[in-house]
C-alpha cells in the first residue's frame, strides 16, 4: 500500500506533518478529517525496496505479541465506545509492525466501503486465524464485540506463554547438541589429522577405533564443503516436503512421537484445542463450526485430522465424548469430564477444565524437562569423549609401551 506524507492544520490551527499508508490521496484526506485535522498538502512517498524484500521473505510478519497487543487495544477501544474506524486509525498510527499496520489500513478501507469487520479480517489469513475471525463474527452478530476481543486476548496470551515455556525448555538441549556438533566438526577437521600424522611416523598397526576416526577425519577434511552443502540441501528438501499434505501430516505426527518432547507437545496441542473449543462454545459458535475453526487453530495437521474426524462423528449424531474417545489421544479422565459436561449441559465449563488440566501438566513437565534431558546429554557426551579418547590415546599407549620395551 502506498505511503503518503502530509502537511495539515489541527483544531487549534497549528501546523502538523506526518506520514500514513492508504490506498489513495482521498483516503488519506478522509482519515485526517476523521481525526479533526485539515489537510493542506498530501504527497505520495517513493517506495523503498528494503521493506518489500523483507516482506517477501516473511521477516515482517506480525508476531504473537503484536496480535495480542492489537486484540487488547481493540478490546479497550470497543469497550470505551470508540467507533471502529477511529479506533483502527489510532492503532495504525501506533503499530510498529509494517505488515500489521498495512493490514489495519486495508481493514479500515473495507469498513468504509461497507464490509463487516469479520469479513475484512478474513481477507488476511496470514495475520488473523480462522478462530480469530469466527470469534469476531460471533461478537458482531451478538452485539458483544468487546467480549470477543477480551476472550481472544486471554486465549492468545495463554498460547503465547505456553509456546515460550516450551521454547525455553528445549533451548538448553538445543545449545548443548549444537555445541557437540561443532566440537566434533573441529576435532575431525583439525585435531585428528595432527594425531594421524604422528601415528604414521611409527609405521605400526593401529587399533580399529583409531583407523575409523582417521578415515572419518580424512573425509571431513577433504569434503567438508560437500557435507555443508548436503546439510543445507537436506534442510531445504525437508522444508519443501513439510509443505506437502503428506509431509506435513507425517512431520506433525512424528513430532508428537519424539521421546520426552513429543508427549509435552501433544498435551500442549490438546490444551490449545480445548481452550479454543471452550472459547467458541462460550461465545455461541455452533458446534460444527467450532470444530472447523478449532481444527485450524491447533497448528498440527495430525491433531487437526482427529478434530475433523470428531466433527464427522457429531454430524452422524454421536456424542462429543464418544468421538473424542475414538481419536485415542485424550486420556480417560478427560473423556469422562467431557461426558459429564454433555450430561449436565455445562460442556463449555468442562472443556475449560480440560484445558486447565492439560496446561497444568504441560507447565509441570516443562519445569522438569531439564532434569530429564540433562542425564541423557551427560551420557551422550561421556560416550563421545570415551570413543575419542579410546581412538586417540590407545595407540599412544601402545607406542609408548613399544618404545619402553625396546
Amino acid at each position: 500500500m502506498p505511503r503518503f506524507e502530509y502537511t495539515a492544520r489541527d483544531r487549534s490551527g497549528s501546523r502538523v506533518t506526518g506520514a500514513v499508508e492508504a490506498g489513495s490521496v482521498d483516503a488519506v484526506a478522509g482519515q485526517l478529517f476523521d481525526q479533526g485535522i485539515t489537510p493542506i498538502d498530501i504527497q505520495q512517498r517513493a517506495r523503498s525496496r528494503g521493506p518489500g524484500l523483507r516482506r517477501r521473505l516473511g521477516m515482517d510478519q506480525p508476531s504473537r505479541d503484536d496480535i495480542v497487543m492489537f486484540s487488547r487495544q481493540m478490546y479497550t477501544l470497543t469497550r470505551s465506545g470508540v467507533p471502529l474506524i477511529r479506533g483502527l486509525t489510532q492503532l495504525a498510527e501506533s503499530t510498529r509492525n509494517p505488515v500489521l499496520r498495512e493490514t489495519i489500513r486495508t481493514v479500515m478501507a473495507d469498513l468504509e466501503s461497507g464490509r463487516e469487520l469479520s469479513g475484512s479480517l478474513a481477507r488476511h489469513p496470514r495475520v488473523f486465524s480462522p478462530l480469530y475471525v469466527a470469534m469476531i463474527r460471533v461478537g458482531e452478530d451478538s452485539g458483544r464485540l468487546e467480549e470477543s476481543f477480551e476472550r481472544l486476548t486471554r486465549y492468545l496470551e495463554r498460547e503465547r506463554d505456553t509456546v515460550r515455556q516450551i521454547k525455553q525448555a528445549v533451548r538448553y538441549p538445543t545449545i548443548v547438541v549444537a555445541a557437540i556438533a561443532i566440537a566434533i566438526f573441529i576435532l575431525m577437521t583439525y585435531v585428528i589429522p595432527v594425531f594421524a600424522d604422528v601415528f604414521e611416523r611409527f609405521d605400526a598397526q593401529l587399533p580399529l577405533m583409531t583407523r575409523v576416526l582417521i578415515a572419518v577425519s580424512n573425509f571431513f577434511a577433504a569434503y567438508w564443503w560437500a557435507i555443508l552443502i548436503a546439510i543445507g540441501g537436506a534442510w531445504y528438501g525437508l522444508k519443501l516436503w513439510r509443505r506437502t499434505e503428506n509431509g506435513a501430516l507425517r512431520w506433525d505426527r512424528g513430532k508428537l512421537k519424539t521421546p520426552i518432547i513429543g508427549d509435552i507437545l501433544l498435551r500442549a496441542t490438546l490444551a490449545r484445542f480445548a481452550r479454543a473449543f471452550s472459547m467458541s462454545q462460550r461465545s455461541g459458535v455452533p458446534i460444527l463450526q467450532a470444530m472447523n475453526v478449532t481444527a485450524a487453530a491447533v497448528d498440527n495437521v495430525w491433531i487437526s485430522r482427529k478434530v475433523l474426524g470428531m466433527r464427522e462423528g457429531i454430524e452422524r449424531g454421536e456424542s462429543l465424548s464418544r468421538t473424542a474417545q475414538r481419536t485415542e489421544v485424550f486420556t480417560p479422565l478427560v473423556i469422562q469430564m467431557i461426558s459429564v459436561g454433555e450430561e449436565s449441559g455445562r460442556l463449555d465449563e468442562m472443556i475449560d477444565e480440560v484445558a486447565d488440566f492439560y496446561e497444568r501438566e504441560v507447565d509441570y513437565d516443562v519445569q522438569n524437562l531439564g532434569s530429564l534431558v540433562e542425564p541423557i546429554l551427560t551420557i551422550g557426551v561421556a560416550i563421545l569423549v570415551f570413543l575419542l579418547a579410546l581412538g586417540i590415546f590407545l595407540p599412544m599407549w601402545d607406542l609408548g609401551a613399544v618404545q619402553l620395551g625396546g
